[in-house]
């Protein structure tokens, strides 16, 4: 697959396959995040794999999915719930470019395991306190974001945006996104 293609297909996902991600596409996820570029060299973040199927059942109930959507449409019910997370950590005194490294690598991790066929969804609707203390995440450092994975069990499409002009995504009958995204010239200026 080109770079283009891997973005084309590098949507959100929210209901999964319940396959196993083999643990060589967890690792290398991993470590693209962990080589990722981070300001001024810094490297304050940690990353935190959940993988077995008991922590990820834990972690279901300390992220949110879906706010445009209703739970019943937008939240995977049993037999569609992720099989991994990877939870982004930002260390005590990260400081102020902190935020930035975590897109960055949150960037790495999701087109890493899009490349192996497994969809994601990054999660800033998350239990912090919560994450922290089932993962063991220390009291001075920050949980920042959840990534959940697993292999899509629907599909998710860029289409034009409506007449209406609105710019939630929206589900079909089947369950299958739909991501509606402006035109190239409107987003875009070349000088």
């Amino acid at each position: 697959m080109t770079l283009s293609e891997l973005y084309v297909g590098c949507r959100t996902y929210r209901r999964f396959t319940q396959e196993r991600i083999p643990d060589d596409v967890l690792r290398a996820c991993l470590e693209n995040a962990r080589i990722s570029s981070t300001g001024a060299n810094a490297q304050t973040l940690r990353f935190i794999c959940v993988r077995s199927p008991e922590m990820t059942a834990k972690m279901q109930p300390l992220v949110k999915w879906a706010a445009a959507l209703p739970p019943e449409i937008g939240t995977p019910k049993p037999g569609e719930q992720p099989t991994a997370f990877i939870v982004i950590v930002k260390k005590a005194g990260s400081g102020a470019f902190a935020d930035v490294d975590v897109g960055i690598a949150a960037h790495a991790i999701v087109t890493t395991a899009w490349e192996s066929g497994v969809g994601s969804c990054m999660m800033g609707a998350i239990n912090r306190p919560g994450i922290a203390a089932l993962l063991g995440v220390d009291e001075a450092d920050t949980v920042h974001l959840a990534i959940a994975l697993g292999y899509p069990a629907h599909k998710s499409t860029i289409v034009p945006v409506p007449e209406s002009g609105l710019l939630k995504y929206y589900v079909d009958e089947k369950r299958d996104y739909y991501v509606p995204k402006k035109t190239f010239d409107e987003l875009v200026k070349i000088v």
